[in-house]
């Protein structure tokens, strides 16, 4: 007996459960995939599936709406796979272990992949019943979205004839999204030389900053460690003779990077120190709302073969030329970051120093502008630049007949109008939106806490109140 079986809505639940059953992380999408086949096959339902594991499901209208115009639903299928640290399940091979505690439905020591898991059972629930009453839908399933969208950005749009598009991959109750910014990664890798320097090697790391996410929190004013090591260097080098060995920080490009390290070898008898602690006392002072954990910290270390001085130079340069943070506020919606970029990853290898930028905009010129501002200062110094994963941004809709639908829906059910609003953060419907001409879209879902953490948990009430909305705006849609 499933542990969802008393709760509703029942059968959207019990979709839910089943795909918990089968191991569906990004990259491992296989399975799933080909369940949502079948689960098409069995109903004699029109369906797609390419060869990056993507489903499309189409059915046909109910009586009475055969003239209508076609809907499009859409959620991902994959689930970002993080375990507690003492967990020893392994999510390549084994499902989730459900848990309900009054209204809230978790998982045991896992991520429980509501995100978007329960899009998918909805879409699934809608495909399935032969008396909820709708238009054609064309259901899409995508793979991938959580390791950069990849699904959908190589599906093909030819089977899907609709221009309205429901995305159910939001994760608060009552906020509507209807514009993202567009972004890309752009890589900048600078050759550099290395030679032995006759000096004292020291270990300076930036740390304790709060960090975040590159879209949404640009804005806050936390502090970058990447740009802040930076800062650090160079005060170093206009006071003494200094050679760089490496510098590594960040993880991701689009994460607010809270620590990096830097090797460097300074002349002999000249101490950091006392730089890195007035340095780190500006900081404190310039970041005290913000980041009032900074530490920059200096140790002597082993020697090691230095960087060559235009190597030096050349890499002070990309610090202080290449531009981070927000470039440009939106003027059509208040507090909206229309551009900006992150300084999210520094490497160092043998032979190069690398950095790696998460660029965002909702105009795609600015996006652009941005990029080749970056080609022109890596040209002018020797390196190179490299653009992958660029998607478009989802412009706001002035008119939008189906986010009026949705907010009328909304007024009636709730009491109260939802919230729209537009994110500097890229979503599938951006991809989409740059595939169907003028589409009319809207995100939005249940209420999903702590996704992306084995902390993820989802409000079953929240769930059913989404799921009524969701008939009731197909039941309009005449």
């Amino acid at each position: 007996m499933s542990v969802l079986e008393h709760l509703e809505p029942k059968k959207v639940l019990e979709y839910f459960g089943e795909i918990c059953k089968i191991p569906h992380g990004s990259g491992n999408t296989k399975k799933i995939s080909d369940y949502l086949v079948k689960f098409a096959q069995d109903r004699k339902l029109e369906y797609y599936q390419d060869s990056a594991n993507n489903v499309i499901i189409i059915k046909c209208a109910t009586e009475g709406y055969e003239s209508a115009e076609p809907v499009i639903l859409q959620g991902h299928m994959d689930m970002v796979c993080e375990k507690a640290p003492d967990c020893i399940k392994n999510m390549e091979t084994d499902g989730i272990d459900l848990e309900v505690d009054g209204s809230i439905i978790s998982a045991n020591g896992t991520t429980l992949g509501a995100d978007n898991g329960v899009a998918c059972a909805m879409m699934m629930t809608i495909l399935d019943s032969d008396n909820i009453p709708h238009p054609r839908v064309e259901a899409v399933f995508t793979v991938d979205e959580e390791i950069g969208m990849l699904g959908a950005a190589v599906l093909d749009v030819s089977p899907l004839k609709g221009k309205t598009m429901l995305n159910i991959d939001s994760e608060d109750e009552g906020i509507f999204t209807v514009s993202c910014a567009g972004g890309n990664l752009t890589k900048c890798t600078l050759p550099v030389k290395r030679e032995s320097f006759d000096g004292d090697f020291y270990e300076i790391k930036v740390s304790g900053l709060v960090g975040g996410h590159s879209g949404i929190e640009i804005d806050k004013g936390r502090a970058n460690s990447n740009m802040l090591i930076g800062e650090v260097l160079s005060k170093i080098s206009s006071n003494t003779d200094m050679r760089i060995v490496g510098i590594n920080g960040g993880l991701k490009d689009n994460a607010i990077p809270v620590e990096t390290t830097a090797v460097v070898a300074v002349s002999k008898s000249y101490n950091p120190a006392n730089v890195c602690e007035k340095i780190n006392a500006i900081f404190k002072d310039e970041y005290a709302s913000k980041d009032e954990g900074i530490i920059v910290s200096v140790l002597p270390c082993e020697s090691s073969i230095t960087m060559d001085k235009q190597s030096t130079d050349n890499i002070l340069y990309m610090f202080l030329k290449l531009p981070n943070g927000v470039m440009k506020m939106s003027e059509d919606i208040e507090g909206l970051v229309q551009t900006s970029l992150n300084l999210g990853i520094c490497k160092t290898d043998n032979d190069s120093f690398n950095m790696a930028f998460c660029v965002r905009s909702s105009v795609e010129k600015e996006k652009n502008d941005l990029v080749n501002e970056i080609r022109d200062t890596m040209k002018k110094l020797g390196g190179t630049v490299l653009v992958e994963g660029d998607y478009p941004g989802w412009e706001y809709k002035k008119n939008s007949p189906l986010r009026n639908l949705m907010c009328d829906v909304f007024n009636e059910q709730y009491g109260y109008m939802p919230k729209v609003e537009a994110i500097h953060a890229g979503v599938e419907c951006g991809m989409f939106a740059g595939k169907i001409p003028d589409l009319d879209c809207v995100s939005y879902g249940p209420n999903l806490k702590e996704i992306h953490t084995f902390r993820e948990h989802m409000d079953v009430a929240s769930v059913e109140r989404v799921w009524e909305m969701t008939l009731e705006i197909l039941k309009r849609m005449k």
